[in-house]
């Protein structure tokens, strides 16, 4: 992870420009919430469950910048166990992967976004959490995880 940390500050503009991207794709093609998904998002924190999209997708698309993309893998944010990923107001969840508990997980991040402000407020401080601890031990993935429910 060191060496991650060592190439964030150059790979950090690519990886707010590709998550920008693929939220404005989820925005353009998703599905808003149902209404008890609604209250899940409420519950989670989220101030406007209105604007959240969800894209149930065969495949979490990963960058196709080679040198991002091994980032993303190496730090575990992305490969063949990835069933959900939030980018702002949107959520990929893999097909086959729709629960409660997960919608409400990323609900969570919905609402980490938006308390940062933008995508490119939040995904320093997240990539920096993951390149410290670890994905499994950062703030934001133990916030998430601690909000996951399956009733509203």
């Amino acid at each position: 992870m060191a060496e991650l940390a060592t190439l964030l500050p150059r790979i950090l503009p690519k990886a707010i420009a590709w998550a920008e991207a693929r939220s404005a794709d989820i925005m353009a093609d998703g599905v808003p919430l149902t209404d008890f998904e609604r209250r899940l998002a409420h519950l989670s924190g989220v101030y406007r469950p209105e604007l959240v999209r969800v894209s149930e997708v065969a495949r979490i698309p990963v960058p196709d910048d080679p040198e991002l993309r091994d980032a993303a893998i190496t730090a575990g944010l992305l490969g063949p166990g990835t069933i959900g990923l939030t980018l702002g107001y949107g959520i990929y969840i893999l097909i086959g992967h729709r629960s409660n508990r997960l919608v409400s997980h990323e609900c969570r991040h919905v609402y980490q976004y938006e308390a940062a402000g933008s995508i490119a407020a939040f995904l320093p401080q997240y990539l920096e959490q993951i390149l410290s601890v670890g994905y499994a031990a950062a703030p934001f993935e133990v916030d998430a995880r601690e909000h996951e429910r399956d009733t509203a």
